[in-house]
């Protein structure tokens, strides 16, 4: 089996993505290290509020810098979100697609509201 047949298969898929996931985890925690370009959320930058995915970079800067539990509490959506998108080809994406669209809406619905409530808590907008 060649290297591109290997990688089809859902293992080698999730794998790839982990590992793709992991780079840029470091290369954002690297280029942080060395730069730190302040506030990159163009809601928070205009309104100095936090919009729910606020956050979703420093997830990875955490990841990057061996701080997994910092990484949570940066965002816990994105990084719910990152371990579902590296693990979709296990067999996640099919689950996701077996319920129906209300379903899924819902489901979204609650995170993306419950990471907002979460980052204005976060930033002590409350």
């Amino acid at each position: 089996m060649t290297g591109v047949a290997a990688l089809r298969r859902p293992v080698g898929t999730a794998a790839v993505r982990s590992v793709a996931m992991a780079a840029l985890a470091l290369s954002v925690a690297f280029a942080h290290g060395v730069h730190d370009p302040g506030i990159l959320c163009p809601i928070r930058a205009l309104t100095d509020l936090p919009c729910p995915f606020c956050g979703g970079t420093t997830v990875f800067i955490e990841l990057g810098s061996g701080h997994p539990v910092r990484a949570l509490t940066a965002n816990p959506l994105v990084f719910v979100g990152a371990i579902v998108f590296a693990l979709a080809p296990l067999g996640l994406g099919a689950r996701w697609q077996a319920w129906g669209p209300r379903v899924r809406a819902w489901i979204l619905g609650t995170a993306i509201v419950g990471s907002g409530i979460w980052q204005f808590a976060r930033f002590g907008v409350f």
